[in-house]
């Protein structure tokens, strides 16, 4: 018996020691002052090296939260439970949270390469002077298609994608206001519509549109594509980046009759606690080898003027990825709506989905 709880003693030390030595191994290494910066992103939309990068430089330990739609992020940062330093909303999205007070208004002092940024990036309608948000990805909505199809099938219009040969041969990014936004522009509508026949029209044009639609899916739709899954998307432009670069067949093009033009910022929710940790990060993304780093890893087109240098000149030089200002002239951004009309558009959308299927 004494030998027994002998070696359950010399059990109980060397399980004893292996949890201390695991608890070391997976404790979160200490940071002077605790300090800690809370990022809320879309997914995989920052390069983790520069995230590692960012933690050396400035001695932050950060807490990387994403989302997967601007109206998930504004719920989560109206209830507040989180103290998130640092927020990347879209446009149109951008405007109502400045409306419902839930941003920091911009010390610009405090910013440095502001400069950096290209002047068509700067003050717009959704934030004037930027007093609220600093530029950080731009792109364009628009078609990924195999250049393998046939010649008379290869899509250059919106039109293009209800051709009958393409009977569940169409993925579909999910995303209420974009597909709601290519069928409008497709009748030539606003993509801001609070008229509620065009509204209607454009969704009678997508039940046209569902027998060609294979499945509508979110950040999967790139790997699908890179697999030869379907030969045609609607999808943005970094994630079409993305696609051609892992399949050399697949190309992308923004129609001539006009598309959104979106842009993502980056703003201090009024939530945060370490403010001087948000303009730190700010300030390092403004970096040019920095911005054009995390431009080279996500595939959409930097504002940043001086980080174009340094970018791929595959994709620098993809004048669908950097389109010319003519067709510039002819994208349409978002603009807020009110609920009643996010509401429309969003059930507009989840009955096109239902007969989709």
């Amino acid at each position: 018996m004494k030998k027994i709880l002998i070696y359950i003693a010399i059990l109980l030390g060397i399980s004893g020691g292996l949890f201390y030595i695991d608890k070391k191994i997976n404790e979160p290494a200490k940071i002077k002052g605790n300090k800690s910066l809370i990022i809320y992103n879309w997914g995989d939309y920052l390069d983790p090296k520069l995230i590692k990068k960012f933690e050396h430089e400035y001695n932050y330990k950060v807490v990387y939260e994403t989302f997967d739609s601007n109206e998930a992020m504004f719920s989560k940062v109206k209830q507040g439970g989180t103290s998130y330093d640092i927020a990347i909303p879209s446009d149109y999205m951008i405007q109502k949270m400045k409306s419902e007070h839930l941003l920091k208004k911009l010390d610009k002092k405090k910013i440095t390469g502001l400069s950096n940024i290209g002047e068509s990036f700067l003050n717009k309608s959704f934030d004037k002077n930027n007093q609220y948000s600093v530029p950080y990805f731009w792109g364009t909505l628009g078609i990924v298609y195999d250049k393998r199809l046939p010649a008379q099938d290869i899509p250059d219009d919106w039109r293009d994608l209800w051709n009958p040969d393409f009977k569940k041969k169409i993925l579909l990014v999910d995303s209420a206001r974009d597909i709601m936004g290519m069928s409008l522009i497709d009748l030539g509508f606003s993509v801001n519509t609070k008229n509620d026949q065009e509204l209607e029209d454009a969704k009678k044009n997508l039940d046209e549109l569902a027998p060609n639609v294979k499945a509508i899916v979110a950040d999967e739709i790139k790997m699908y594509m890179a697999d030869n899954e379907a030969p045609i998307a609607v999808t943005w432009s970094g994630e079409a980046s993305e696609i051609m670069n892992q399949n050399n067949y697949m190309n992308y093009i923004v129609p001539d009759k006009g598309s959104n033009m979106w842009f993502d910022n980056i703003v201090i929710p009024k939530t945060s606690k370490n403010t001087k940790g948000a303009y730190d990060f700010i300030n390092f993304m403004l970096k040019p080898k920095n911005a054009a780093q995390n431009a080279n890893y996500i595939g959409y087109a930097t504002p940043n003027n001086q980080a174009k240098k340094y970018i791929n000149k595959k994709q620098i030089d993809n004048p669908e990825l950097y389109p010319s200002e003519d067709k510039l002239q002819h994208l349409q951004v978002y603009k807020e709506l009110n609920q009643e009309y996010i509401e429309k558009y969003n059930d507009l959308f989840l009955e096109f989905k239902m007969i989709s299927k």
